[in-house]
């Protein structure tokens, strides 16, 4: 590569990162830190993965866990509630969205919790703001820059460094850090072409330059993400969903199973969505929800497969719920809480928290949270980790019994 081609790659480099734009025009958006590798205590990961699952836009949390059997659901719905007699009923109060069906064998297994009314206190009902609340686990008037997932990985390297890895998070079709900021991050479309195509020229005469070595670092640092996600690519008999998220989806198996016997990736984010439904709610929220149960069910077998079920915990979140009164259009405006899916072979499943009141709303008509967010992220420190919660949630919430012995 000459001297002047790669000074001008290298400020396409520098603008990769916010722009969306991939590496050399690669469908990527390159590396959130330089410095790939990370150490982690050997005897708190135990190799867990978390996939974290987030639903853009404000999922609309009463049509995907329905209180079917209060009278206030129908009065407060009457276009858009869901129908007693299609709910899938979990008991005797509560049922889910009939789009959810893949999702009931997983239910049955109890590796499937539901952690109702999640949302925090003076709730923000900006997508923004609010989304950068729950990835930072910050306080409502409070602005944090690195991401609660960052500070969980960052915190058990303080305490009891041991074990490096390829990455410590991998953002699939996301150009945003989230939870992952602050984190050595590598953010990708598709595994397969981060792996065929994120291949840079290594010229050797500039080793003087301290700019250009930094750059150079950034791009070792990027091979070298591709070659510990490269693995040998696992057939899968699981066939996975069509569309963007089942592409998500078959992406974050395929990494998983790379990690085999090897330094891997502890946390991966997939995004689906747009959810922010304020027109003509009903078949675009189904047809969503359908994606959802029927991509994460694919996750599920496709980690069954690889026997990694019983060390992978799948988690939903969103910036917020929505209006528990249906609007004018019949859709849904921005709301507080919202229940969010946790997945695993080592969760404990069944209902954790409990579920709002609607006959007791708040001052703007919304849902009043009966779980505070961090109090789940605090649990996923510590139960799934081993990592001291109040240096990830900064402040103690009590846990949710939420995994397995």
């Amino acid at each position: 590569m000459q001297r002047r081609n790669f000074l001008d790659h290298s400020a396409k480099i520098m603008l990769a990162g916010h722009a969306g734009i991939g590496l050399l025009g690669m469908p990527l958006v390159g590396l959130a830190q330089s410095g790939i590798a990370s150490t982690f205590s050997k005897s708190a990961l135990k190799d867990r993965v978390l996939i974290l699952v987030e639903l853009k836009g404000g999922n609309d949390s009463l049509n995907t866990v329905i209180p079917y059997a209060n009278p206030i659901y129908a009065q407060l719905r009457p276009a858009i509630g869901i129908k007693q007699d299609e709910v899938i009923r979990i008991d005797s109060q509560q049922g889910l969205h009939p789009s959810l069906a893949p999702l009931v064998p997983v239910w049955e297994k109890n590796e499937l919790a539901i952690v109702q009314g999640m949302g925090y206190p003076d709730p923000n009902l900006s997508h923004f703001r609010s989304i950068d609340i729950w990835n930072t686990a910050s306080k409502s008037k409070e602005y944090l820059s690195d991401g609660w997932v960052a500070r969980a990985l960052h915190g058990g390297q303080k305490a009891t460094p041991g074990k490096a890895f390829t990455s410590e998070g991998v953002l699939v079709g996301i150009s945003e850090q989230g939870p992952l900021a602050g984190a050595d991050a590598v953010s990708l479309r598709q595994a397969e072409t981060f792996v065929n195509q994120s291949r840079l020229a290594m010229p050797s005469d500039f080793a003087g330059n301290t700019s250009l070595q930094h750059i150079l670092g950034v791009e070792r640092a990027i091979v070298d993400a591709a070659n510990g996600l490269r693995g040998e690519k696992y057939a899968f008999k699981t066939e996975f969903p069509n569309g963007g998220f089942g592409q998500s989806v078959q992406a974050a198996a395929q990494i998983v199973a790379g990690q085999r016997g090897k330094a891997g990736v502890p946390a991966i984010v997939l995004s689906h969505g747009s959810f922010d439904t304020h027109v003509n709610q009903t078949g675009t929220h189904a047809n969503l929800l359908k994606q959802l149960a029927e991509g994460l069910a694919a996750l599920r077998s496709a980690l069954q497969e690889v026997g990694a079920w019983d060390r992978t915990m799948v988690m939903t979140y969103s910036e917020f719920g929505r209006r528990a009164r249906q609007n004018q259009s019949n859709g849904t405006d921005h709301g507080t809480a919202a229940s969010h899916f946790v997945m695993g072979g080592a969760v404990r499943g069944g209902l954790i928290g409990q579920a709002p009141d609607l006959s007791r709303l708040d001052s703007s008509q919304n849902l009043i949270y009966t779980t505070d967010f961090r109090q789940l992220q605090a649990t996923v420190a510590k139960g799934w980790w081993g990592i001291n919660p109040e240096l990830v949630v900064r402040g103690k919430f009590d846990q949710l019994q939420l995994i397995k012995a």
